[in-house]
């Protein structure tokens, strides 16, 4: 049995978040990753999990651009639509481990100073005032009672 770790998950979910409508780069990865667990991957970590998902078959790799394979979609497919962050991982985890490669695939290695580039890409565009789809929107701080209420006429007695 194979260990399965919580960055796989993550990495797995990212993927498939960002490259929804066609492959995305890694930049996209990242910031999809840090979108669902709220920090960064280290880089050692990232190209071990890149590395490992592409062995399982379920990333791969076209012209810089990655994107699941029928593998990672039939994963993805499984999961809760209306699950939370957390139960999501433990899904995808728990179908991870449960997951045998039919074949062998041929692993992704990305140089450190590429997942660098990625991840401080990613850090420039979040500190730039331009629009990052990506990002969660800031929770507007509302009063404690509802917009227009106070106005209301009290009912007769």
């Amino acid at each position: 049995m194979r260990p399965v770790h919580d960055i796989d998950a993550i990495i797995l979910m990212a993927t498939t978040l960002s490259s929804k409508r066609r492959p995305a780069e890694l930049v996209e990865i990242v910031a999809a990753a840090d979108l669902l667990q709220g920090s960064i991957p280290f880089v050692e970590k990232l190209g071990e999990a890149i590395q490992r998902l592409s062995t399982l078959g379920l990333i791969s790799a076209a012209e810089g651009r990655f994107g699941l394979t029928p593998a990672g979609h039939a994963i993805m497919a499984k999961q809760r639509k209306k699950a939370d962050t957390e139960e999501l991982i433990i899904g995808v985890r728990s179908s991870l481990a449960a997951h045998n490669p039919t074949e062998h695939c041929a692993p992704i290695d990305l140089p450190p100073e590429q997942l660098v580039a990625a991840i401080q890409a990613h850090k420039a565009t979040r500190k730039a005032p331009g629009k990052n789809l990506l990002m969660p929107k800031p929770k507007l701080d509302r009063h404690f009672k509802a917009e227009g209420r106070w106005r209301r006429v009290p009912a007769p007695r």
